[in-house]
């Protein structure tokens, strides 16, 4: 390994990394870069020759211990790591979390010297933070890191022949789900480790049921590796595989421990009051009874078939729905609403789930088409008043359970479109009477809206990924509510006994789940108290009483030195200030702001990393004297959805904080000049048709000296139905105040700086970093452009078969960051950087039955424009996904200013 970079270690652990890398000069730097995650790899080449150093960091040490005590887990995870080279390195630390998880402490050890984190109030720690830019430092973050998991990095600067210890610590409340718990550790080494282990002590005074341990890496030779021991209230699971056993082959560096560690279970069931655990003057009561019969279920599904569903997603639905009908009971009720603009009932009524209704609903269902805009406001109340009216006639049991499941992939734009007014009408329709259950689908929709909705309606909200198996997805969640066994369950303690209680009023308890309540006692000394459960079952009212008293977890557990004695405090802590986060989402603004400020009280005094905090660590001082916080949040749901929507694992720091996705401007395809609007959940999109070969500019920022063209080519012959179609296929970038001159094709990609010109080829990974511009090729894929305090580009390369008789190789262009333009930027894309105002209305059917006209009103213009949807390849070049918007006829005239000929230039760089 050598170049002027160095070289970057790169060693996940669950996944918890490490790497190093000496300081580049200011110089222009070209790295292959062969790995999924690592920027540099073999030998690093810069345009002028650099001595090689050789650097060296080895990990000893890795190990994962947690302790679940009641479903409570704390978990540790430490890692040790040496710098054997005679020079100081920057040592990168990663580690994977559940999201569900709250982190309550990290430090580091430095050659005895311990850094310990600190949890403050995040305005505060954002003030921190903005000290420590300014002066060129850099902050620790948290990132999504796929569904269920974050990652939380750090950084340290570790002299010669030093070590550091990494320790962070996280807990979180284990949820039921489908009769087991589950514990999750992402294990990725990436090399072998010589001391590495997993470590699981689980507590469960009712006793524990099953125990079950697996991971997709687990080898028939490292499966007698996992050693569990279960006995009546206690399990340990432990995996300890040596250096040797780790190899993916006999003395080579690769490891084959790459993948989720997960440790599932469930307890004992035979009390049907439940468990009760009373410890240090907390209690929490877990209630789950067993052998409880099903009560029948009313379930309308509503069914977003808008314009957006078009294509996968729609398939997806239908194969989910057609799942969920087989499901029912025969002695459930069920209707179907489909809707965009308008709304469609397979029957006015709900209808008894017999074979030969769910035959019937199928067909139906099978002819569910996408088409039209979203009209979310009236879908909904149209199965709320059929439910209504139905109960009214008596046409349903009179113990069923009613609820709304909604299916959309994005914001109302028919009809009612203002979200806090559609709450308002559903809440009011629904008065407490049924569960609304939300599914948004995709990384468009507007999830906080569906998220409060819900839960004002007694129901939950839930992402549905976009991906292969968004089928199962909607099959799971289904599954999850399908059954359920009581409503309106309140669980009851004295009020001269108890106090700072925990929600104990459930809409429902379904199977498989359980109900948690916890609080706290007003005499630490009291012995027992009443604990009463009521709720509506199958037949009977259910009804349940019992006594609680105190357990000597040194009689249960003598030989174990308990870890975790304030457990039902914390998890009591933990419950609670998750209830006031929920809370601090709807109702009145002063109850909003209670909910809040409470929620922060707790996190602060319990130390936990929550939405409202964040984690301070202060590094060791460097060379020149300084310090540098890192700082680490939570991510909200809201903040996942815009990582995912980027398309990219997007750091949370404050530089980024903006809870609404920033718009986007693009084009690519036929070509489809597209601008996203989030504040307004809209797209506009238009044409430009012009001979191949036509040169047109996008962007022009005359003060700063930007300039980005793009030039057509045709297909390869014309198509049989006689239409000429044209694709980017070369883009030429400028920024003349920086002196960097880029040319970008289908075949290869140049870049001209201080006098020399450097190739690159699409073939390859690689990086180019320079003072002025950092290039990122993802081979075959894609090519990231930053330019020095200005703009940021992704230009994506779409590849098709060298032997089709029509289509050729085309790129995509994207901004990403374009706030340090100047207000005299204009192009096609460039004029539209500041924002557009526009207003939309008369919607009517249109040529095309699911693609409606409006009338727009834009820039003094009234144009006829059409519901349409085009394609985002940010996420899947090869598929891409669906982005409605309205259509601009004869090449955007009116939307874009002057005429589409004005934007044509006489070369690559040429501005005229």
């Amino acid at each position: 390994m050598s170049g002027l970079l160095g070289v970057r270690l790169l060693l996940l652990w669950g996944c918890a990394c490490f790497w190093l890398s000496s300081l580049a000069q200011a110089a222009l730097i070209i790295s292959g870069n062969h790995g999924a995650q690592q920027e540099t790899r073999g030998a690093a080449r810069s345009l002028q020759k650099r001595s090689t150093n050789e650097a060296k960091v080895e990990v000893y040490s890795m190990t994962v211990d947690s302790t679940v005590t009641s479903r409570f887990a704390h978990t540790v995870m430490t890692s040790k790591a040496l710098n054997k080279a005679n020079s100081s390195q920057e040592i990168f630390f990663e580690v994977e979390l559940p999201k569900t998880a709250f982190i309550t402490n990290f430090s580091m050890v430095i050659e005895g010297q311990v850094y310990v984190g600190e949890v403050k109030e995040k305005e505060k720690a954002k003030k921190q933070y903005e000290k420590a830019v300014s002066s060129g430092q850099t902050a620790g973050l948290v990132k999504a890191s796929g569904r269920t998991m974050e990652k939380f990095s750090v950084s340290v600067n570790i002299a010669a022949k030093s070590n550091v210890t990494f320790i962070l610590t996280y807990e979180e409340l284990l949820q039921r789900k489908f009769g087991k718990y589950e514990i999750q550790t992402r294990v990725k080494p990436k090399l072998p480790v010589q001391d590495f282990h997993i470590v699981t002590n689980i507590y469960e005074p009712q006793g524990i049921a099953f125990v079950d341990a697996h991971a997709n890496f687990l080898s028939n030779e490292l499966l007698p590796l996992v050693e569990k021991t279960v006995t009546d209230k206690k399990a340990h699971i432990s995996f300890s595989p040596t250096i040797e056993q780790q190899r993916k082959c006999p003395g080579c560096d690769a490891t084959q421990i790459d993948g989720d560690f997960i440790i599932k279970y469930d307890v004992n069931r035979a009390e049907t009051l439940g468990d009760i655990q009373i410890v240090n003057g907390y209690f929490v009561h877990f209630f789950a009874p067993p052998d409880l019969p099903r009560v029948p279920k009313n379930v309308v599904f509503v069914i977003d078939r808008s314009g957006s569903m078009s294509g996968r997603k729609m398939e997806q639905t239908r194969e989910a729905l057609l799942s969920i009908l087989k499901e029912l009971h025969e002695e459930d009720y069920f209707a179907l609403i489909q809707f965009d603009s308008e709304i469609d009932s397979w029957k006015e009524s709900l209808t008894k789930a017999t074979k030969e209704n769910v035959d019937e609903a199928m067909v139906f269902v099978n002819r569910i088409s996408a088409r039209g805009v979203t009209n979310i406001n009236d879908a909904v109340l149209r199965g709320v008043n059929m439910l209504l009216t139905d109960r009214q006639q008596k046409r349903l049991h009179e113990r069923s359970v009613d609820m709304i499941i909604l299916l959309t992939d994005g914001m109302p734009n028919s009809g009612v479109s203002a979200p806090h007014l559609i709450q308002e009408n559903v809440r009011s329709a629904i008065g407490g009477k049924m569960s609304l259950f939300c599914l948004g689908f995709g990384d468009y929709v507007d999830y906080s809206f569906l998220d409060v909705m819900s839960k004002e309606n007694k129901g939950l909200a839930r992402r549905i990924y976009e991906a292969s198996d968004a089928t199962l997805q909607l099959q799971g969640f289904y599954e999850e509510v399908s059954s359920p066994l009581l409503s309106e369950v309140d669980l009851r303690y004295p009020d001269n006994a108890v106090d700072f209680l925990t929600t104990n009023h459930f809409a429902q308890l379904f199977n498989g789940s359980e109900i948690v309540v916890a609080g706290r006692l007003k005499d630490e000394q009291l012995d027992n108290f009443m604990v009463e459960v009521f709720g509506q079952g199958l037949e009977d009212d259910f009804k349940v009483q019992g006594q609680a008293s105190p357990q000597d977890w040194n009689v249960m557990y003598p030989d174990d030195e308990y870890i975790f004695g304030d457990f039902t405090e914390r998890l009591w802590a933990y419950l609670t200030i998750q209830q006031l986060l929920e809370k601090s989402k709807s109702g009145a603004p002063d109850e909003k702001a209670n909910a809040t400020a409470k929620a922060l009280d707790m996190s602060l005094l319990y130390s936990f990393v929550t939405p409202l905090t964040s984690m301070v660590v202060t590094k060791p001082e460097t060379e020149d004297g300084t310090d540098s916080p890192l700082i680490a949040d939570k991510l909200t749901e809201e903040q996942r959805q815009q990582a995912d929507r980027l398309g990219t694992t997007v750091s949370h720091s404050y530089r980024a904080q903006a809870l609404y996705p920033q718009p986007s401007y693009f084009v690519d395809g036929d070509p489809h000049f597209i601008i996203e609007l989030p504040e307004k959940n809209d797209s506009l999109c238009f044409n430009i048709n012009n001979r191949p070969g036509t040169i047109f500019n996008l962007v022009r920022d005359p003060k700063s000296g930007i300039l980005v063209n793009g030039q057509v080519i045709g297909e390869k012959k014309i198509s049989p139905n006689g239409e000429v179609k044209t694709y980017f296929w070369r883009f030429g970038i400028v920024h003349k105040t920086l002196g960097v001159r880029l040319e970008v094709s289908t075949k290869d990609i140049s870049v001209f700086q201080d006098g020399k010109w450097v190739k690159l080829l699409w073939s390859d990974t690689a990086s180019v970093k320079g003072p002025n511009v950092d290039l990122l090729v993802t081979k075959d894929r894609s090519l990231t452009v930053t330019l020095k305090d200005s703009v940021k580009f992704v230009i994506l390369l779409h590849k098709v078969w060298e032997k089709h008789p029509y289509h050729r190789d085309y790129l995509g262009f994207y901004t990403l960051d374009r706030h340090l333009l100047s207000n005299s930027v204009h192009g096609l894309l460039g004029q539209f950087y500041h924002g557009i105002e526009y207003e939309v209305t008369n919607l009517r059917p249109g040529a095309v039955p699911e693609k409606p006209d409006a009338t727009m009103y834009v820039k003094g213009h009234e144009l006829n424009v059409t519901r349409g949807w085009q394609r985002d390849f940010r996420r899947d070049v090869k598929n891409g996904e669906n982005v409605p918007c309205w259509f601009i006829h004869y090449n955007g005239t009116g939307l874009i200013d002057g005429d589409a000929t004005d934007y044509i230039v006489s070369g690559l760089f040429k501005t005229v």
